[in-house]
């Protein structure tokens, strides 16, 4: 049995671990090489302690992360579970506490951006009633640099 709460400090190295491995699984080869590059388990150690507030996690009945979600204002920033946990139905659980949470923040409509090359989420959303609304040239920093990576804008109606 896994449960769904707010993340807490002591949660957040293990959020790393497991956004470095499920980030490098879904971006690899579909972004710029330097960013991929620059994701290292480091970076994500450096990351995350910040994003606590914005972070949920799914943690096993054994104290183990199964997977996060990481919301800012109306965007869905990240959603990521464990390898051991995909195909459980845990990201379906743990996308609708992230719309839930768009939505009680008052915001009428969620938006995320997915790697244009990463298919295996781009189907999951689409499965979960999010509309691709087209191109997104979205850029992050990384390693001290500018990267723009192709992705897709989906959104949804939460409210």
């Amino acid at each position: 049995m896994t449960s769904i709460r707010p993340a807490e400090d002591a949660d957040m190295a293990a959020v790393a671990d497991l956004w470095h491995e499920g980030w490098h699984d879904g971006h690899a080869g579909h972004v710029p090489d330097g960013l991929t590059a620059a994701r290292t388990l480091t970076a994500f150690h450096e990351r995350t302690p910040p994003r606590v507030a914005d972070t949920a996690v799914a943690v096993a009945d054994d104290g183990s992360l199964q997977g996060f979600v990481m919301v800012v204002d109306d965007e869905v920033e990240q959603v990521f579970v464990a390898r051991s946990a995909r195909g459980s139905g845990l990201a379906s659980e743990l996308l609708a506490e992230a719309e839930r949470r768009v939505g009680a923040a008052g915001h009428s409509t969620a938006w995320l951006a997915v790697v244009v090359g990463n298919a295996r989420a781009r189907r999951f959303y689409e499965r979960h009633g999010w509309v691709d609304r087209g191109d997104l040239p979205y850029e992050v920093s990384a390693g001290g640099q500018s990267f723009v990576s192709p992705c897709r804008r989906y959104v949804k109606r939460v409210r």
